[in-house]
């Protein structure tokens, strides 16, 4: 079977509880659609758990972009010669902005590492797709983790750049594709936000599926069969 989720966002435990529940196995597929890090208490151990099996497919999110970046530039060793070009103004108020998005339980743990685990998990994230293309019977599934900026329905998957799969919320409310048989699936938006919708539940309406039912939230954490077309449910992270 495969399986669709999307920000985790560091709820290690409900991530397992529902690798449990679904009773994932080697001949299972999980595609995860970014988000994998931030807000929650373990995102390091999401991440170490996702790695060392080959069946998880991970789809690059925003918050694991950020990370990244960040941290990749920060594991440089700070000197007195580098401090002026490397500590700029610029990277300084990035950093600050990530920890107020969440970023603060994602760096304390990355900092628990040592330097080899940081670079593998860095690798890691470097290797993450920007989007997935799956069929089953006749049905075809884009996966991204926000949405498709400058979408035009001509275009393929291969033609946006980086951040139109990022930071652009999908307009729920529209029918991107004509086709009947392509769905667009995609987390970064909590389904409770979702105008007319607004439950911890995925939405399936007009060609969309989204997934992320804000488990970092008090929401709950999803996974979509594609074969069965079933949405198995943990409960989200309770402080």
């Amino acid at each position: 079977m495969r399986y669709i989720v999307s920000d985790i966002h560091g709820c290690y435990d409900q991530y397992r509880a529902l690798l449990e529940k679904i009773h994932f196995t080697d001949a299972d597929e999980l595609y995860v659609l970014g988000d994998v890090v931030d807000r929650g208490p373990e995102p390091i151990k999401v991440l170490q758990d996702m790695r060392k099996r080959p069946n998880v497919i991970f789809i690059l999110g925003n918050h694991d972009f950020a990370m990244y970046s960040l941290m990749k530039y920060l594991m440089v060793k700070v000197t007195e010669e580098n401090y002026d070009s490397h500590l700029t103004e610029e990277i300084m108020l990035a950093l600050s902005l990530w920890l107020q998005d969440g970023g603060q339980s994602t760096m304390e743990k990355f900092r628990g590492l040592n330097h080899a685990e940081m670079a593998y998990i860095l690798d890691y994230i470097a290797e993450a797709s920007l989007y997935e293309v799956i069929e089953h019977n006749g049905k075809e599934y884009r996966l991204v983790h926000a949405g498709l900026s400058n979408f035009a329905p001509g275009k393929g998957l291969d033609e946006y750049g980086l951040y139109d799969f990022l930071e652009e919320r999908a307009d729920y409310s529209r029918r991107y594709y004509p086709q009947d048989n392509i769905y667009l699936v995609t987390g970064h938006t909590p389904t409770v936000s979702i105008e007319g919708w607004e439950k911890p539940e995925v939405y399936r309406k007009h060609g969309h599926i989204a997934v992320d039912c804000a488990c970092v939230a008090r929401g709950r954490l999803a996974a979509f069969c594609v074969e069965t077309e079933e949405v198995i449910y943990v409960d989200g992270y309770r402080l």
